[in-house]
């Protein structure tokens, strides 16, 4: 069962940059929507396009000070300097840039409050790092909080979970619903002792009324498919099930793969596939089939624009072929990014068997720790 299901999409997406050489590279929206029209998924009849609208002042301070946003907006006139320590250029019009991705998923997440489409897509988003007062890692403002807030504000929506699978922690999101009953977290990610922004520890586990519903799933470098899904599996349909969402907000960050430049996993589209099935069968399951999917990270283009793609046609229920399309590959090398001939990866990640063994048994004991230590305050 998949329901009408609406993809948030517009060119301009791609104005959100930050220069040339930075890592967060614009063309994966371009990639990712050409594809799927290449495959022929907006032909289908369950599928319509969206186009965003910019957020509005008073959505934007639904989470973020206005103090804040008047700075972002005077940088982005400007045109230089960093909205944060170094990781976030002040771009010329990157304030416009910022509150169309966040308007793109409030309007995913308003025509699934309305119930005009069951499932809604907005790759451009995801951007968890953002504090209310501050940007981070490559964020400047935090759409998915703002779309939290606006549902609960416009639609009386009263549980929501979040479902986060970038390899950065969701910090900022964290952050805003640490002692907040009423909103789930769940983050994977890769360690905070390895990677960015060094935090989402297990305990790490929420504060007063919110003890136990900010859940951290911190892995291990080199975590692959079967390690991955065994804790996804563990930890995820059972905390769904026991909160009962009336809404789910997927991030879907794949800077988890294993070509991805940043980070230091390894996962194939075998596994964002698997995961899309069980998050759409958890939707349909607990939360009526409501589902929002945001993006997030990833940093190589080719390789994200595939995975967001297996994605979106495996929450449409579409049997893809085993081919990506010719011209589509052509627009890849348009962009200076080299294809692949297939939509699945074809190559595996090159783990010795110690190695996996190793990485398998370390997230066990994350499991078991989770488990230990959050467990009894749900369950």
């Amino acid at each position: 069962m998949s329901g009408k299901v609406a993809l948030v999409f517009s060119r301009e997406f791609a104005a959100y940059s930050f220069g040339p050489f930075h890592p967060l590279r614009p063309e994966r929206q371009i990639l990712t929507y050409e594809l799927i029209r290449e495959l022929g998924l907006l032909d289908n009849q369950n599928v319509s396009v969206l186009m965003p609208r910019m957020a509005t002042m008073d959505e934007l301070k639904l989470f973020h000070t206005q103090e804040y946003i008047d700075r972002v907006k005077e940088k982005s006139e400007l045109g230089y300097g960093y909205l944060d320590y170094g990781d976030t250029p002040a771009t010329k019009g990157i304030f416009e840039a910022s509150a169309l991705r966040v308007g793109a998923t409030i309007t995913a997440s308003k025509c699934v409050a309305e119930r005009k489409f069951t499932h809604a897509f907005n790759f451009s988003g995801g951007l968890h790092h953002a504090r209310s007062s501050a940007a981070a890692g490559f964020c400047v403002f935090n759409d998915i909080v703002i779309a939290v807030k606006y549902l609960k504000k416009n639609f009386n929506v009263k549980k929501i979970a979040i479902v986060d699978i970038d390899a950065h922690h969701a910090d900022g999101t964290q952050e805003a619903f640490y002692d907040d009953p009423t909103v789930l977290t769940i983050s994977f990610h890769e360690d905070g002792r390895y990677l960015y922004p060094g935090t989402g520890f297990i305990d790490e586990y929420g504060s007063g009324p919110g003890i136990g519903y900010s859940v951290n799933v911190p892995l291990p470098p080199k975590t692959f498919d079967d390690a991955y899904l065994y804790a996804f599996n563990a930890v995820v349909p059972p905390l769904i099930e026991f909160f009962e969402p009336d809404i789910i907000i997927q991030q879907f960050g794949v800077d988890t793969h294993y070509t991805d430049p940043l980070t230091h996993f390894a996962l194939t589209t075998k596994t964002y596939e698997k995961i899309a099935e069980k998050m759409h069968e958890l939707a349909h399951k607990y939360s009526d089939g409501r589902l929002i999917v945001v993006g997030g990270g990833g940093y190589n283009p080719e390789a994200t624009a595939r995975s967001w793609t297996i994605a979106f046609a495996t929450f449409l229920g579409f049997k893809f072929p085993r081919e990506t399309p010719e011209k589509w590959r052509k627009l890849c090398e348009k962009y200076g990014v080299e294809p692949s001939k297939y939509l699945h990866d074809e190559k595996m990640p090159e783990i010795v068997e110690v190695r996996k063994e190793i990485v398998f048994n370390r997230v066990e004991k994350v499991v078991e720790e989770i488990r230990r230590t959050i467990w009894p305050f749900l369950f």
